[in-house]
């Protein structure tokens, strides 16, 4: 028994010698490739690259050409719900008017403007129709984000 409690003991030290050789070469090689200079470069231009794209992020969406865009869009499917329902085509007009809805900055103000000034029965339909629109411009935003990921 004693020669197996000092065959245990002599594998335990072999293992900490082991473990402790093992960090000091992760810490030894981690300072040097650390104090390199062209890897410092790579990281600054890395960290620049990086802050370039979270920037030009943020002025897409406060680009004003857009926004203009996204407003003249949400007053022209306005029009069109409007002429709809004044020709009594009521589904292509809750269409237009959840197109509106979309698009629109306010989208609880302007379902309070709706909610007013639509017949109750045409204000129902539109109500009946937010949710099918949330998923389908969820599958549009991923089915976009699809292929701004895919390399091909």
């Amino acid at each position: 028994m004693p020669c197996v409690r000092s065959l245990l003991r002599l594998l335990a030290a072999l293992a900490a010698c082991g473990a402790v050789a093992f960090l000091g070469y992760c810490v030894y090689f981690d300072w040097k490739r650390r104090g390199d200079p062209a890897f410092r470069r790579r990281l600054r231009d890395k960290r620049r690259a990086q802050q370039q794209k979270t920037e030009g992020q943020g002025a897409q969406l406060w680009d004003p050409a857009r926004n203009e865009k996204l407003q003249e869009l949400f007053l022209q499917e306005v029009l069109m719900g409007e002429l709809w329902l004044s020709r009594g085509e009521h589904r292509m007009g809750v269409e237009h008017l959840s197109n509106a809805l979309l698009v629109c900055r306010q989208p609880r103000e302007l379902l309070k403007v709706f909610k007013h000034t639509l017949p109750p029965k045409v204000f129902e339909m539109l109500l009946h129709n937010i949710p099918l629109l949330c998923q389908q411009f969820e599958a549009d935003m991923n089915e976009q984000e699809y292929l701004e990921d895919d390399p091909d």
